[in-house]
């Protein structure tokens, strides 16, 4: 490995270390917006089962998501996000 990429990889991992240590404040941060299932699926009125079998998902999925353990992928958070913003046509379209 090149010497000078070795030292950059090096300075990043001691960077890294700081900033975990609270000793160095990070350069930038992502923040990803979860989709809120359950606060979607409650404004729906919905329940989990009527849910999961309109938007063509395994109950447990959706426990999954509703807890957190799990997170909503692809055309998934897509159909989520519609019905967060138009619940009323998109769940009529699914219907």
């Amino acid at each position: 490995m090149d010497k000078a990429l070795f030292d950059r990889l090096v300075e990043s991992m001691t960077q890294m270390d700081e900033i975990v240590k609270g000793e160095r404040q990070p350069s930038r941060e992502v923040v990803i917006d979860a989709v809120k299932v359950k606060a979607i699926r409650k404004n729906t009125g919905l329940t989990q089962q009527r849910f999961a079998k309109l938007i063509d998902v395994n109950v447990g999925t959706l426990r999954n998501w509703e807890q957190g353990r799990r997170e909503p992928t692809g055309p998934a958070k897509a159909l989520l996000r519609a019905i967060e913003r138009d619940p009323k046509h998109v769940l009529a379209a699914l219907s």
